[in-house]
């Protein structure tokens, strides 16, 4: 049994040639040069029309890396938006796209919900969009993977700190080679200057691999970033792996696309090396 799309037709096209041919055509437009060996990245989940070019950044970055390290398994990160569900809830299903099934690492997969605090739990992921809208993109760029789909209700730091420890030790004892992905858009609904304003201090404390300054700009600042949780878990994951900072591959807005610069959703592409 997969898990169906919730969000196809709104957020990206159903029908999978249009799908493809956008997906394509944004990833040609991504020019990240020549990257050093990443660990981790973060991607927006906002609707294609609006993110789909700053995700195009994250996805670019990952080909390569993938192209010069092979992962075994991706870990895909997500807030949840709906509040169903458990607060840090690990799909044991395959997921569905217009693009054909993205398989689950069920090993992996279980291997997390038996951890302390984590849970197998499809409620949380049945409406939410955050990991979904990230898997046509992983299809596009690199082809069939299996794939860790984790939802965070909780974005606490100590949940943060629980859960990156969970998937660590789980990819240790399962021998896997891992990439984590952490879908998040940055600040809502105000204008693209105090936006910017915003995100600017937590992000450059994420460039720094500081998870826990990153973590209290964001309270500090009433940063309305929705995945600061994954983001967290992913800086963490990353400097345990040996990363050495972050990179900001592109920062843009909805107002870029809307011309609507007072009130907007701000976006960013991030790499962990």
């Amino acid at each position: 049994m997969a898990r169906k799309p919730a969000v196809t037709g709104t957020f990206y096209p159903a029908d999978s040639r249009e799908l493809e041919a956008l997906i394509d055509k944004q990833l040609r437009k991504a020019e990240v040069g020549a990257m050093s060996e990443c660990k981790a990245f973060v991607a927006p989940h906002a609707a294609y029309a609006y993110s789909g070019g700053i995700a195009a950044y994250t996805y670019a970055a990952l080909q390569q890396a993938h192209a010069k390290k092979k992962f075994d398994t991706i870990v895909i990160i997500g807030p949840n938006h709906t509040g169903y569900g458990r607060p840090i809830a690990i799909s044991q299903e395959d997921w569905q796209t217009p693009l054909g099934i993205v398989k689950n690492d069920k090993e992996l997969s279980q291997l997390i919900a038996e951890m302390p605090d984590m849970y197998a739990d499809e409620i949380a992921h049945a409406f939410e969009h955050s990991v979904e809208v990230q898997l046509p993109f992983l299809q596009k760029a690199i082809g069939e993977i299996n794939c860790v789909f984790i939802c965070m209700g909780d974005q606490s730091y100590e949940a943060s700190v629980a859960l990156s420890q969970a998937i660590m030790a789980a990819a240790k004892k399962k021998k896997r080679n891992i990439a984590v992905i952490a879908s998040s858009d940055f600040n809502h609904y105000e204008s693209a200057v105090v936006a910017k304003k915003k995100d600017a201090p937590a992000i450059d404390a994420a460039l720094k691999l500081d998870p826990e300054g990153f973590h209290e700009l964001i309270k500090k600042n009433n940063d309305t970033a929705c995945g600061y949780g994954p983001i967290t878990v992913a800086a963490i994951i990353a400097r345990r792996m040996g990363a050495k900072s972050g990179m900001l591959l592109k920062y843009a807005t909805s107002g870029d696309t809307t011309n609507d610069y007072d009130s907007v959703v701000a976006y960013a592409s991030i790499v962990f090396a």
